[in-house]
């Protein structure tokens, strides 16, 4: 049988690839740009984009599962995707949500197929938005030191897999975070060590780290979402879960693992 990767050069859908393909089974990945995929020869690339579904009907060609990442335009075009998907003979879809069920998620809960929606709280990659303060400065400017129980993608994609390839996880809604709840100063102090630099943590407005979303092209609206999500942060971002660790039967890997494996992203 067949998986189909959406979004699979992505944070979580490369993983995802790299666990299925661990586990010896055949992987489809969907991406825009074949050409970047750079993944092992036994994992058959295609082109194309989850938010249109009407272009993937080579891509979704004999696939029995399909993982979705839910991003920007998907929500329109996700019920189309989901029909063509369960049209096409595909019968377990997992679903990483984009912060809250919206219409991409409904869309998979109404699907008629077996369906697992992952939840994580907060990715350890966001980080990476500090690696050109970091290596320019030796400086992270965000507006809050809230603490956030951060999962590393990789295990969000082990998860998936495990979703993907087994029973008992139909219906199911797993909220994934990592082994600890670390404030922004404390993953600071954390990257400082992987990298043997003292590095700093400096607050800023909560307007100022609006208009920087905005200047990277995030619109104001999402960029306002996003602030005013770490200002307000729920519980669930900062309990911690032993998901990961339930549906694996290992423990979720910590930040200083993550630190250390991207070290060099953040060296000057």
């Amino acid at each position: 049988m067949t998986t189909l990767v959406t979004g699979a050069t992505g944070n979580t859908g490369r993983h995802v690839v790299a666990e299925l393909v661990r586990r010896g089974e055949r992987v489809r990945a969907l991406t825009r740009d074949p050409a970047k995929a750079r993944f092992p020869d036994e994992v058959e690339v295609v082109e194309g984009t989850h938010t249109a579904p009407q272009e993937l009907g080579p891509a979704l060609d004999g696939v029995s599962r399909l993982h979705v990442t839910v991003t920007a335009g998907l929500a329109g075009a996700a019920p189309e995707l989901v029909r063509r998907a369960v049209d096409a003979g595909v019968r377990r879809i997992t679903v990483v949500w984009g912060g809250y069920v919206g219409p991409a998620e409904q869309a998979v809960a109404e699907s008629g197929v077996e369906w697992t929606r992952l939840e994580p709280q907060e990715f350890m990659s966001n980080a990476l938005t500090w690696a050109h303060s970091i290596r320019a400065e030796g400086v992270v400017r965000e507006p809050y030191d809230h603490p956030g129980a951060l999962v590393h993608e990789a295990d969000i994609g082990a998860v998936a897999a495990v979703a993907l390839l087994g029973d008992g996880h139909a219906g199911r809604a797993y909220n994934l975070t990592g082994p600890e709840a670390l404030s922004t100063s404390e993953r600071v102090a954390i990257l400082g060590r992987a990298i043997g630099r003292d590095l700093a943590f400096v607050p800023i407005t909560p307007e100022r780290a609006v208009n920087r979303l905005v200047a990277t092209g995030v619109s104001r609206a999402d960029a306002e979402y996003v602030i005013g999500w770490h200002a307000a942060a729920s519980m669930e971002s900062k309990t911690v879960v032993d998901t990961v660790e339930r549906v694996t039967g290992r423990p979720a890997r910590t930040f200083t693992q993550w630190a250390t494996e991207h070290a060099g992203r953040f060296a000057s």
